[in-house]
């Protein structure tokens, strides 16, 4: 069984892989493994499409129960029929932002007052995330995601990020459950 959980950057989808994980026999595979370089500080080079596809099928293919957190709309049409079943988060943007806000400075504590750079790089970052609901915004969007939906060859849930994390896991494992009894 191969489950996708996409989402607006801090909806929760890595927060519902991970827990996906530790409480089943699931394998969590997040894409901004896959999708960034190694960097300190991180998320600061791409990984080229061929390698990070490549990188990812390795674990995708290796696991017979695998849940993938991130978005992989531009990852390649191939991905559009891999899953059994695909979760798409959709968190009210003030509060997404609110939640960003704080993973950056959880993530980059001093560096986010003292580094240039790293201040640069969150700056962009979070307006970036923020143009996530602009539907005339040509990069990830909820337009994007809500084509790209469209496309996919397998059940699609809709879940609230608001929603407890408690209760989102079983609606999920519930799903996966009538899926793996067809």
């Amino acid at each position: 069984m191969k489950v996708l959980i996409f989402g607006a950057s801090g909806s929760g989808t890595t927060t519902l892989g991970k827990e996906i994980e530790k409480r089943t026999d699931f394998k969590h595979l997040d894409i901004d493994d896959y999708y960034w370089k190694k960097t300190n500080p991180p998320f600061q080079e791409k990984t080229p499409l061929t390698e990070r596809n490549e990188n990812l099928k390795v674990y995708f293919n290796k696991f017979d129960k695998v849940v993938v957190s991130g978005s992989m709309v531009s990852w390649g049409k191939e991905w559009e029929t891999a899953f059994d079943l695909a979760v798409f988060i959709r968190l009210e943007n003030t509060e997404r932002m609110k939640r960003l806000k704080m993973r950056e400075v959880e993530r980059y504590e001093k560096r986010l007052l003292t580094d240039k750079k790293v201040q640069q790089n969150s700056k962009a970052f979070l307006e970036w995330a923020n143009q996530y609901e602009n539907s005339n915004f040509d990069g990830r969007s909820l337009k994007v995601h809500n084509d790209w939906i469209k496309l996919l060859n397998c059940k699609v849930l809709r879940l609230d990020g608001k929603t407890e994390l408690n209760k989102n896991m079983e609606i999920v494992l519930n799903e996966i459950k009538t899926i793996a009894k067809s």
